[in-house]
């Protein structure tokens, strides 16, 4: 009998992952037994530590590149800003939601592990080149957002949050499943290369229709988790309910992860299929812009309208993933930056102004708001502005970045849905900007700024204006990060 091969690890290729993934399972530890029950910031504080030493870690990588894992998981610089990226998201929403949670009464240590295990499954979707492994990335950033979204017991539009997203998450899960089973029984694998590589071979004998429907089944997965229209009918309800700091995380987070993962299965699995999936993701990008911004039109609720922005946004995004390019990746890397600054800022002034008796994150709180908290509001104005692609701000880059490369890339009726959409958005976004310059204060409301939120609010706000004025460095960095998905 042969003996059991091992197959040789490189454990450098993942130490981001590692670094996170053990600090979050000592820090459960250390939140139990070690930290007092009114101290619990503490634990926040050692999250955002781990995050950094990960980030920190992951410096010396910049030029090493490689897989393991039998070819399971791979490092590249894509995966490695893109686990930049989320160690940002990271920390920021850790940072915001130090003061959130003991204000509503929902402080809980476990929270910042969590949002840890949620990072790390974002990592894992970022680097991983086999269907299995992306499925572990995906399940493990879904059970502890499904955990997050109810965090707010006993309110009960946090656990009817919970219970639809859990409900939805689950069919997602058993789509993406019944994908991976019929994927691999039309080609024999589940690596993402050997898929590629069979296809391309016209002695390997695969089922095409097995094929198809593995694809169409990975596809609605992932269209579920990025809220992809018409799979985004869950989007404003668990937005709304789930406290947020969540909100905002999944906003940035799930996308960004989500995305990260059906490029490199697009580029590196199935380019022999792109006859079949691009005028599919064309049609879903068409609706997607359309219905997210027409539905964010109509709505007075801050949060719920942030909501549709994220679905509208979701459609742009998909342009650049469209674009099997390496300039495709790239501008999907610098509009994810852009983007995480952005809707992290905006949601961080919404905290601001959200109070423990006050669920309703109506419009009528920001009336007059320039005149109670003025830089407050000039930030929120730059948020607004970015969402919108106003120039100078990142926003208007990361359009302009995803609009061209995608016209060069032969979509130009996409891009013109895509600028007449934005101009649409710009309405609703200014409704916000109006209200706060153009109106006197209504009511006693008065936002409250914790030194967690004010630093969250600055940092964005600031890197959202200077990415817009000079882009030149990041721009720079994602282009020299190598081809997407193809390591």
């Amino acid at each position: 009998m042969d003996s059991i091969q091992i197959p040789p690890i490189d454990f450098r290729l993942i130490a981001p992952l590692l670094v996170v993934t053990t600090w979050a399972m000592v820090l459960l530890l250390v939140d139990v037994f070690a930290i007092p029950a009114n101290r619990k910031k503490l634990t926040g504080y050692l999250a955002i530590a781990g995050l950094v030493v990960a980030g920190l870690v992951a410096i010396p990588l910049w030029d090493v590149s490689g897989s393991t894992f039998s070819n399971m998981v791979v490092l590249d610089r894509y995966s490695l800003i893109l686990t930049w990226i989320f160690l940002i998201i990271g920390a920021l929403t850790i940072t915001m939601a130090l003061d959130y949670l003991p204000r509503h009464g929902i402080e809980q240590g476990e929270f910042y592990p969590l949002i840890m295990f949620a990072v790390a499954g974002m990592i894992l979707m970022a680097q991983g080149t086999d269907l299995i492994v992306l499925f572990l990335g995906v399940e493990l950033l879904s059970i502890t957002l499904y955990i997050l979204t109810g965090f707010a017991y006993p309110r009960l539009t946090s656990e009817e949050a919970a219970m639809k997203y859990l409900v939805l998450g689950a069919f997602a899960a058993g789509f993406f499943i019944y994908g991976i089973a019929l994927t691999y029984g039309a080609v024999g694998t589940t690596n993402l290369a050997l898929i590629a590589e069979r296809l391309a071979d016209p002695a390997a004998e695969t089922n095409q229709l097995l094929l198809l429907a593995g694809a169409s089944l990975i596809l609605i997965t992932f269209a579920f988790k990025v809220a992809l229209v018409p799979f985004h009918m869950w989007t404003p309800d668990v937005y709304e309910g789930s406290p947020t700091p969540v909100a905002a995380f999944m906003s940035v987070g799930t996308k960004g992860a989500s995305f990260a993962a059906l490029l490199r299965i697009l580029v590196t699995a199935l380019p022999a299929l792109e006859p079949f999936w691009l005028p599919v993701l064309g049609m879903l990008a068409a609706l997607t812009m359309i219905i997210g911004n027409l539905g964010a039109l109509s709505q007075t609720n801050v949060k719920r309208m942030l909501a549709y922005s994220s679905v509208g946004h979701a459609g742009y995004i998909l342009l650049s993933i469209m674009v099997v390019s390496e300039r495709g990746a790239q501008a999907f890397l610098f509009y994810t930056l852009a983007y995480t600054l952005t809707n992290l800022g905006a949601f961080a002034v919404v905290i601001a102004l959200e109070q423990r008796s006050n669920a309703t994150w109506s419009l009528d709180d920001f009336t007059g708001l320039y005149k109670r908290q003025p830089l407050l509001a000039l930030a929120m104005a730059v948020f607004m502005f970015s969402l919108a692609g106003v120039p100078p701000t990142a926003g208007f880059m990361a359009k302009f970045y995803v609009f061209t490369t995608a016209y060069e890339g032969g979509l130009g009726w996409l891009v013109l849905i895509g600028v007449l959409t934005s101009a649409l958005a710009v309405f609703f976004y200014l409704r916000v900007v109006i209200r706060m310059f153009m109106h006197e204060p209504q009511g006693e409301l008065e936002p409250t700024l914790d030194r967690g939120l004010s630093a969250d609010i600055a940092i964005a706000g600031g890197l959202t204006l200077l990415f817009g004025i000079v882009p030149a460095p990041i721009i720079f960095l994602v282009e020299r990060s190598l081809v997407a998905a193809g390591g």
